[in-house]
């Protein structure tokens, strides 16, 4: 019993003296510009960059914050996205336990008898009666423990932890792209909440024109050509109407299925608030390597760790394998002798192993685990690509957004005043009702497309909020 700890003790010298084969990581450079575009379409770049807020500080409408909490709750692919945190973080659990030996413990006991005569082995010839046989034992020890002189299982724990790391951005990732999500179908209710207003307004207006149109045909002073025109622009307004209600009520499943329970109707939005978010408090990124913080090009970097350490586990599997077995114990035929100094027992059995033909397996493997490195590499310096083309198209839209909504806001000023100088004409005779329907389907078109104006700078800034990184 005394020489069991040798097992250990040998152990431990081996393992001090571990080879790492896995290739030293090396981050990819960037395959972008250091900055993003600037000039035209692009806003000035700021002094300084800001720090990426948290949506609880960069949204602003309480109403808004109740939803997304709902989301957070209730989102079914977000719950996905933490069980595969838990997955990931029990695989790594299971793959790290291979770096240390699993050890046993056994107590035993054999009771049985024997006829006197097969135990004497003939040497007492007719022996008569039976022998008890009673043998107790308790052992300790490990079976097939292998040595990671070369680093093989310490590189599989390492992908393994790296693949863990990689669920936990997923998870991130899947939150922000979540946040934005639930925001602009929230605004996006609004917009079309707006746009049914206007129709419905377009439509009682020209209801009430209509009827005035007919009366003035009835007496004369209108022709059969106005009231039809008249009626053409209540039946558009009509058909506007009801396409609008059945948008509200498809934004209503969108927003509800984001949500991943119903929303109360006291929370929705009846217009796009442009306070909803806070636009000042949004950072622009000067530099390129902000992209860095997001979490999908950290979970695309993460994988990358990984296979790279894959590399190593793969190298290691050319060379032997060494597995250690060793016990250590008490065996007594009594059990009141099992615990005395002479019933110790031990036993080690070191094993080496060496792969002699395996028809290329190995080199295969290795292989395999390059290849699937150098597709981690691409797909990390596409991610970085595809990044930097949504931030940059985010800053170009954002660099004319105000620009584009003031002369939409100027377009629909003029368009009003067209159609009450339209309407005046036409009340004192001086000009035809066609003016009129023509001023009014403008004006309706232009409040509309304000609407979408409003949207898309509201869509803007949690885009910009997203693809920047976010923040949680």
């Amino acid at each position: 019993m005394r020489r069991a700890p040798i097992f250990v003790a040998l152990s431990a010298t081996l393992l001090a003296g571990c080879i790492d084969l896995a290739p030293a990581y090396h981050r990819p450079a960037p395959p972008v510009p250091a900055k993003f575009p600037s000039g035209g379409a692009y806003p000035a770049a700021p002094a300084a960059v800001q720090p990426i807020v948290g949506w609880r500080d960069f949204f602003q409408d309480p109403k808004l914050k109740t939803v997304i909490d709902q989301a957070l709750a209730n989102n079914r692919d977000l719950r996905i996205a933490v069980a595969n945190i838990a997955a990931a973080r029990a695989q790594y659990r299971v793959q790290r336990a291979a770096l240390f030996p699993t050890i046993t413990a056994n107590a035993g006991a054999t009771l049985g008898e024997e006829p006197a005569s097969v135990l004497t082995g003939g040497v007492t010839p007719g022996a008569k009666g039976e022998v008890d046989e009673h043998v107790y034992s308790l052992t300790a020890g490990a079976t097939s423990y292998q040595l990671d002189l070369f680093g093989k299982v310490r590189d599989m724990t390492r992908a393994a932890q790296e693949q863990y790391f990689a669920t936990k951005q997923a998870r991130d990732a899947a939150q922000i792209t979540l946040v934005s999500e639930v925001a602009a179908d929230y605004l996006t209710i609004g917009s079309d909440r707006a746009i049914l207003a206007i129709a419905e307004d377009s439509l009682k207006n020209g209801a009430a024109t209509l009827a005035v149109t007919q009366h003035r045909f009835e007496i004369g002073v209108d022709s059969q050509l106005d009231v039809a025109q008249a009626e053409t622009f209540v039946q558009q307004a009509r058909f506007a109407v009801a396409q609008a209600t059945t948008q509200v009520a498809q934004d209503r499943n969108a927003l509800d299925l984001v949500v991943g329970s119903p929303v109360s109707d006291d929370l929705l939005p009846t217009g796009v608030d442009q306070s909803a978010v806070v636009l000042e408090r949004l950072p622009t990124a000067v530099a390129s390597d902000v992209l860095l913080r997001r979490p999908d090009l950290l979970q695309a970097e993460d994988q990358l760790r990984a296979a790279n350490a894959n590399i190593g586990a793969a190298r290691a599997a050319f060379f032997p394998n060494i597995a250690l077995t060793g016990s250590g114990g008490l065996t007594s035929l009594a059990l009141s002798t099992l615990f005395e100094g002479s019933s110790a027992t031990w036993a080690f059995a070191p094993q080496i192993s060496q792969t002699i033909f395996d028809a290329g397996a190995n080199r295969g493997n290795l292989d395999y685990a390059k290849a699937e490195r150098a597709v981690q590499v691409a797909t990390y310096e596409k991610t970085i690509q595809t990044a930097f083309r949504e931030v940059a198209d985010a800053l170009a839209q954002r660099g004319t957004i105000d620009e584009q909504l003031a002369a939409q806001q100027a377009l629909t000023d003029a368009a009003a005043k067209a159609l009450r100088l339209s309407t005046a004409r036409f009340e004192q005779g001086s000009d035809t009702y066609l003016n009129v329907l023509v001023a009014e389907r403008t004006l309706f078109a232009a409040r509309q497309t304000l609407v979408a104006a409003q949207l898309s700078k509201a869509n803007n800034m949690i885009t910009l909020y997203a693809s920047l990184g976010g923040g949680l």
